[in-house]
């Protein structure tokens, strides 16, 4: 039995449990008077049917799943004459690959060795059998479970006490799941970055005033060595995100001010998605947008008044950017301006304030904790973006605060030491992993802030 059909099979049963469980526990009712006379409701008999049928089954499911393909590859290993075994983890890799690949058809048994067609027919064989023995465990134990369950109901029986710890307990495994990603996450670019440190000093990384990851052909040049000083890098990332910033963040929170405080249900109902639709646009189109039409027409203007405007400037990508990230200030602020309570706005006009005075004064300081996370989120979606950098800024490393020259960032410089076949054994590709490390510093570092913002303003405003 194939995978779909096992799972469609499974599913199948699974509704049927909860529906046999949920009349059992009708029918456990029925002599006594009412199912006011159960100790739960027949929805979770139902429930825990289903869960005594599917849980224990979909376990034995997904451990087949995580080491089918493991066990199958050391039995065709095991299953090859001695002078077929390779010798090496990589000769190993390479004919397992050529074997499955015969297997599934991609490559013609006709041009194989004799080894490899014996091997991919031992894998199919061994594939076979396998799905075979996990249907019949997973429909088996399906089952048991479900007449375990099902023999088990009572009137007296607890069934939203267990359903209840079942959810609570799949509630904790979702919440441990991302705790633990993000872990693995750090953890392993930490030690990524811990063996680029190990070819290339910290401060060299930290203060450097070269970027220059490549080899050159000369030994004279820079980069004959490679020179791996972020400091370019980080001074373009952070003069594309401020300018985005400074686009963004009035603007939003001018919006937002506009749509919680002074617009009509009217004109908000038409407004507020018109302007969200920014926030779907994909980046690609904002990066021809900016290389098309917004780097340009700058070149053009600074031409006219005398300047030298680079055609990829960070000055094109910064206003395209802070566009990009204007719904993110804007729809987080009105949604925290709208929430402040109706009371401090009629208690602030009772007292006579002007309606400017009560924004200023009440509205804006009671809603800072949640306008300093729209600000926030639009800080790290423009710190972590790329692709109009790219087509905008250009990808020279230049340390420079001049807006009217080319930039990089350090996202699209881990994007251009990662693109094609690379060594993760090298300086050059390891610092991909130091930049990355750097990005998750700043971000935690922002996030502290706001914390620290938000704190201290809802011990006044609460």
């Amino acid at each position: 039995m194939s995978l779909v059909n096992l799972i469609i099979t499974l599913a199948l049963l699974i509704a049927a449990a909860y529906f046999w469980a949920h009349s059992r526990s009708l029918a456990l009712a029925k002599p006594l008077g009412g199912i006011r006379h159960l100790h739960s409701l027949p929805l979770y008999y139902g429930l825990r049917g289903a869960i005594w049928c599917g849980l224990p089954a979909l376990v034995v499911l997904c451990l087949w799943l995580m080491f089918d393909d493991p066990v199958v590859q050391s039995l065709v290993l095991a299953g090859l004459p001695a002078d077929a075994v390779p010798a090496g983890p990589a000769e190993r890799s390479l004919f397992l690959s050529t074997v499955v690949n015969v297997a599934s058809g991609a490559l013609p048994a006709a041009d194989q060795p004799a080894a490899v067609v014996a091997a991919a027919e031992r894998y199919n064989a061994l594939r076979g059998t396998g799905q075979l023995l996990v249907a019949v465990i997973t429909l088996g134990v399906a089952i048991s479970g479900l007449l375990w369950g099902v023999r088990r109901m009572s009137p007296q029986l607890r069934a939203r006490q267990e359903v209840e710890r079942v959810f609570r307990w799949a509630l904790l495994a979702c919440a441990s799941i991302a705790i633990f990603a993000t872990l693995g996450i750090v953890v392993s670019v930490l030690f990524e970055s811990l063996r680029f440190f190990e070819a290339v000093p910290l401060t060299d990384f930290l203060f450097g005033l070269e970027w220059s990851p490549q080899t050159a052909i000369r030994a004279d040049q820079v980069g004959s060595s490679g020179a791996f000083g972020a400091v370019p890098l980080f001074m373009g990332t952070l003069l594309i995100s401020a300018i985005a910033l400074l686009v963004a963040v009035p603007v939003g929170l001018m919006s937002a001010i506009y749509l919680g405080e002074y617009a009509g249900s009217r004109l908000r109902n038409i407004a507020k998605p018109a302007l969200e639709i920014l926030a779907g646009v994909p980046t690609v189109v904002y990066g021809f947008f900016a290389a098309l039409s917004v780097a340009p027409f700058i070149r053009d203007l600074g031409a006219s008044l005398g300047l030298s405007v680079s055609s990829e400037s960070a000055l094109a990508a910064g206003l395209v950017m802070g566009v990009m990230i204007i719904p993110f200030v804007s729809s987080l602020a009105d949604d925290v301006i709208t929430a402040v309570p109706r009371s401090l706005r009629d208690g602030s006009l009772a007292l006579g304030a002007t309606r400017s005075e009560t924004v200023k004064k009440v509205i804006i300081p009671a809603a800072l904790p949640g306008i300093v996370g729209g600000v926030l989120l639009a800080a790290s979606r423009a710190i972590g973006e790329t692709m109009i950098v790219v087509m905008a800024a250009g990808m020279a490393a230049k340390l420079t605060l001049n807006p009217l020259e080319a930039v990089t960032t350090v996202t699209v410089q881990i994007v251009t030491l990662l693109v094609g076949d690379q060594e993760f054994d090298s300086p050059k590709t390891l610092a991909a992993f130091a930049l990355g490390l750097m990005l998750f510093l700043i971000t935690l570092l922002l996030n502290v802030i706001a914390l620290y913002i938000v704190k201290k303003y809802r011990e006044l405003y609460d």
